[in-house]
C-alpha cells in the first residue's frame, strides 16, 4: 500500500535561533528608545508585544510602517496606563523598603506576604501586555479583562509569568545598563511564550 508522504516542517538550525535572538535584542531596543520619553512607555510596550505576537503567530515581523501606526495610535490609552503602573509600582516599592528596613511593623511574614502579592501582580500585568499585544497594540481595558480570565482559568499560567517577571527583576539589578534593551526583548518573549493558550484536540467524528 502505497503512502502519501506528508510535508515534514524544516528543522531550524543554530542560525535560526541566533536570527530570533538578534530581532529579540532590536526589539528590546526599540521599546526602551520608545519609552524614553517614559510616558510614551506603555504605547512602547504595546507595539513591542505586537510585534512579538505577529512573530509567534504569523511568522514574520511587522514592517515599520506597521509598527510606526501601532506606536501612534496607542499614545493616548498609553499614558494613562503608564502613570498608574508607575504609581502603583512606587506605592509597592517603598512599602517593601520600609518592611525591609523594619520603618513599619510586620517583620518577615509581612514582607513576605507583600513579595507574593507584588509578584503576582507582575504576572498579571505580563499577561495584560500579552493580550494588548494579541490585540495589535490596543485596548487595554479588554486586555486586562481577558488577563483576569486567564489567571482564573491557568493559575500555571500566571505563575509562569510571574516567574517571568521576578527573574527579569532580578537580571535587571545584576546586568549591565546596555544589556538592559536585550533582557526587555527577551522577557517579553518568554511572557508571550508562557502565556501561550494551549491548543484543544478535537477527536474525530
Amino acid at each position: 500500500m502505497n503512502t502519501v508522504p506528508q510535508d515534514v516542517p524544516a528543522r531550524r538550525d543554530w542560525r535560526d535561533v541566533l536570527r530570533d535572538a538578534a530581532d529579540l535584542a532590536l526589539v528590546g531596543f526599540a521599546l526602551v528608545v520608545g519609552a524614553l520619553p517614559v510616558v510614551t512607555a506603555g504605547a512602547a510596550l504595546a507595539t513591542a508585544s505586537a510585534a512579538v505576537h505577529d512573530r509567534i503567530t504569523d511568522g514574520g515581523w511587522p514592517d515599520a510602517r506597521t509598527t510606526l501606526r501601532r506606536y501612534v495610535r496607542g499614545l493616548p490609552a498609553g499614558v494613562p496606563v503608564t502613570l498608574a503602573v508607575l504609581a502603583g509600582a512606587v506605592l509597592l516599592g517603598a512599602d517593601l523598603a520600609a518592611l525591609a528596613t523594619g520603618r513599619v511593623p510586620g517583620g518577615a511574614p509581612a514582607l513576605l506576604v507583600t513579595g507574593v502579592v507584588t509578584a503576582a501582580l507582575a504576572g498579571y500585568a505580563g499577561l495584560v501586555v500579552v493580550e494588548v499585544g494579541r490585540a495589535g497594540g490596543r485596548g487595554w481595558r479588554a486586555a486586562a479583562r481577558a488577563a483576569a480570565r486567564a489567571c482564573l482559568v491557568r493559575p500555571g499560567g500566571w505563575a509562569a509569568a510571574s516567574g517571568v517577571c521576578c527573574v527579569a527583576g532580578v537580571l535587571t539589578a545584576l546586568v549591565i545598563p546596555v544589556a538592559l534593551p536585550i533582557l526587555a526583548g527577551y522577557a517579553l518573549a518568554a511572557l508571550h511564550a508562557v502565556a501561550r493558550r494551549p491548543a484543544v484536540a478535537v477527536e474525530p467524528s
